[in-house]
Formats: structure tokens, C-alpha cells, sequence
């Protein structure tokens, strides 16, 4: 994978993929099944060049032309493969987050938008691991295991605890089945331990909710 030292390296104008609750972070890995004309035109495009592509949700507008949401993340294409019916399964590695910048006509059957990279210049200097007191730990632990349960959903525990926070943070984040606007938020915090916070209080806030669905005794 090519290795950008700052943000300048990075490409300013770049192709986007809206998709509404598929969450891309920098060092995550995100596999795309690609099968729409408009966007087997973009991975064409983006494998004879920098192979980048942005991905970012939406916020409204039309179905045809919805409104791009106002950080994305921008992804290189790590794992390309055809299907015998003409489809493309991709991975894309997060790189960088990016504000949307003044987009392009160009006459593309997809969009491109002038990326801006300057806010997330930290994104590219993720050498050291975070340090979490041992009570925010537990209850994030905790947190976790309850939102699980509810959901009938498993991890592997004894890989999750030996994972760096990072690893295992933004793997929960773009994997667990979250709203769009929370997936949203954990792309928009500033920096990891605020994304770890952010992941802790909506697991809470899930289980929250699911201890005033339960039936009262009185």
C-alpha cells in the first residue's frame, strides 16, 4: 500500500462512492461489492490511477443526487477481484479523512469532489497506541458485552482483548450495526480517545434503551 508521510501527497481531487451506513476509518479495511455501471466506471478509473477512492454518507436531497455529508474518508483500493457476472469486490483501506470540497462537473457518470485534508492531518501519524485508564476500559467492557447480548451478536473475545484499542475500536465502529448519523459521528470526532468515548456512550445508551423496553413489575 503506498504510504503518504502528509497530507500534501495525497490527491486533491478524488471520486466518491456515497453510501449511507458504510463506515470507512483510516487503517480499516472496508470490502465493497461493486456491481452499478456508474461505479464499475469509477474502480476503472481509480485502478489506472491512484486507485483512491473517497467514501462518504449522505444528509438529504434527492435519490438521484443526494447531498454529500460533510467529512468523508478517503480509501485506497487494497484487494480487487471480478466476478464471472461483472462485478467488482473490492477492499478499501482507510488513508485519510477528508472535508467535501467544491464539487466537479465533469461529466462523469459518478461524482468527484475536491478533497480537503488539513483538519485530519493526524490521520497519517498513527504510530502510537492509546492509553486508556483501566475504568474506562472495564466500562466500555461492560458496555459492550450488554449491546451484544441484546442484539444476539458474538465476537471473538480472546482476539478483541488482545487487539490494539485502535484495531478494535474503529473495527467496532464500521462493523456493528449502527445508525447512519452514529456512524457519521465516530468519522467526525477528533481523534481516537474521543471515538472511543463516543463508542462506549452510544453502547450504553443502547442498553439504555433496552432496559426501559422491559416490562415494569409494579
Amino acid at each position: 500500500m503506498a504510504s503518504y508521510r502528509q497530507t500534501s501527497e495525497l490527491p486533491q481531487l478524488i471520486p466518491v462512492f456515497p453510501l449511507d451506513g458504510a463506515l470507512l476509518l483510516p487503517g480499516g479495511d472496508l470490502p465493497l461489492q461493486i456491481f452499478e455501471p456508474r461505479y464499475l466506471n469509477m474502480v476503472d478509473d481509480a485502478m489506472a490511477g491512484d486507485r483512491v477512492i473517497g467514501m462518504v454518507q449522505t444528509r438529504g436531497g434527492s435519490r438521484a443526487r443526494p447531498i454529500l455529508e460533510h467529512v468523508g474518508c478517503l480509501g485506497r483500493i487494497t484487494s480487487y477481484a471480478e466476478t464471472s457476472d461483472g462485478r467488482y469486490l473490492i477492499t478499501l483501506t482507510g488513508v485519510c479523512r477528508f472535508e467535501v470540497g467544491e464539487e466537479l462537473d465533469l461529466r462523469l457518470p459518478y461524482r468527484q469532489v475536491r478533497a480537503r485534508y488539513d483538519r485530519f492531518a493526524g490521520d497519517l501519524a498513527r504510530d502510537e497506541e492509546v492509553e486508556v485508564a483501566a475504568p474506562a476500559r472495564a466500562r466500555f467492557a461492560t458496555a459492550l458485552k450488554r449491546y451484544l447480548n441484546r442484539r444476539e451478536l458474538d465476537i471473538d473475545w480472546d482476539t478483541a482483548s488482545g487487539a490494539p484499542l485502535e484495531a478494535l475500536v474503529n473495527s467496532l465502529c464500521m462493523g456493528l450495526p449502527f445508525e447512519p448519523a452514529e456512524k457519521q459521528a465516530f468519522l467526525e470526532v477528533p481523534d481516537l480517545p474521543a471515538r472511543f468515548e463516543t463508542l462506549t456512550t452510544l453502547l450504553e445508551i443502547d442498553a439504555s434503551d433496552a432496559d426501559d423496553e422491559r416490562p415494569s413489575l409494579q
